[in-house]
């Protein structure tokens, strides 16, 4: 079950962020914003590149309004953690294409920059303009409105934060994501509600059995149970997960509830 989840996600994600049709242009009889169409997906393949780089201030000098050439000319400056030259080109193409744009920028205005409310803005403004599901992440892992509420918990919101998880698992047609119920639980052990904590944890290792994570909150709330067989027992199994490489990684960032071997470790000296 886990694969066509992955795999629905995953279109979602391309199709959010496809190259754009030129020939649009060539019906509007516009033939300069079509080379420079053509330009910016030429240029996109050597994304990162100087040349790259030249090749999309043509496109945009042929055809201001070409929201993905500024989409794609801003990308390299966001990896390599050039947040204020990033931001300039986003907003610009946020303000020619809101409804295109406005999601990506709030996942990114959480993931890499933690400007929570600048995400949440964002995708209550996403929300406000289309009236529907305001759709994934880039990377495919997050409805945006699970982003929403991790914000949220980052401002310190966390009974916010779980209705809003909450109110997104009972949408219609909705399949959980890898992440959703291991933050649900993480939430619920951080207020206090460990039966609950349980049940989500659990439900996140039915789905997603290859995270550390897991193991090691459900761990955590059976120690303060007093419940101490079963927190050795997954304790142990957090240990013998992370070290088969089966824990919550990102090449850019530290995810949310993230757990290190040192953690896992202080929990067993103990």
């Amino acid at each position: 079950m886990k694969f066509p989840i992955l795999l629905i996600n995953l279109f979602c994600s391309i199709a959010m962020f496809a190259q754009p049709n030129c020939n649009i242009y060539k019906l509007e009889n516009n033939e300069t914003c079509f080379k420079a169409c053509i330009l910016a997906i030429e240029a996109a393949s050597g994304q990162g590149t100087k040349a790259s780089q030249l090749q999309f201030d043509n496109a945009i000098a042929l055809c201001p309004n070409l929201d993905y050439a500024y989409f794609e000319k801003a990308v390299p400056y966001l990896k390599r953690g050039e947040f204020i030259s990033w931001k300039k080109l986003i907003d610009k193409a946020v303000e020619l294409n809101p409804t295109a744009h406005l999601g990506y920028r709030g996942w990114c205005r959480y993931q890499f920059v933690r400007d929570y409310e600048g995400a949440i803005q964002d995708f209550e403004k996403l929300e406000l303009l289309i009236g529907y599901d305001i759709g994934y992440s880039i990377n495919g892992d997050y409805h945006l409105n699970v982003a929403k509420a991790l914000c949220h918990k980052a401002l310190g919101e966390r009974k916010k934060a779980i209705e809003i998880i909450e109110n997104q698992l009972l949408e219609k047609n909705y399949s959980p994501m890898p992440y959703d119920y291991l933050h649900l639980g993480v939430l619920k052990m951080e207020i206090g509600d460990d039966d609950e904590a349980v049940l989500y944890l659990k439900k996140a290792i039915s789905i997603n059995d290859y995270l550390a994570e897991s193991y090691y909150y459900l761990a955590l709330i059976y120690k303060r149970k007093n419940l101490l067989k079963e927190f050795k027992e997954n304790m142990g199994k957090a240990k013998t997960y992370y070290l088969k490489g089966y824990k919550r990684t990102d090449p850019y960032i530290h995810p949310l509830d993230k757990i290190y071997l040192k953690d896992i470790d202080k929990e067993l000296d103990k």
